[in-house]
């Protein structure tokens, strides 16, 4: 949970720096623009995800029939 929140606030701070140092914007589909190209420029900075197999286990032995992907 903590690696997910923390790209989620990386990726927000970056929005927001590019959103701040523009100003002010003529329309919205100029400024969905600039934050879709920003979007997919931070993509590339994003490391692999996490291999979460034995995570995964483990909450199906933990919580069984409520893990999805188990028998009940």
């Amino acid at each position: 949970m903590i690696y997910t929140t923390n790209a989620v606030e990386a990726l927000h701070r970056s929005l927001r720096k590019i959103i701040k140092t523009r100003g002010s914007f003529p329309n919205d589909d100029v400024a969905l623009k600039l934050l879709y190209l920003a979007t997919k420029n931070a993509g590339l900075r994003w490391r692999r995800e996490i291999e979460r197999t034995a995570a995964m286990g483990q909450f199906a032995i933990q919580f069984g029939e409520r893990f999805p992907g188990t028998a009940p």
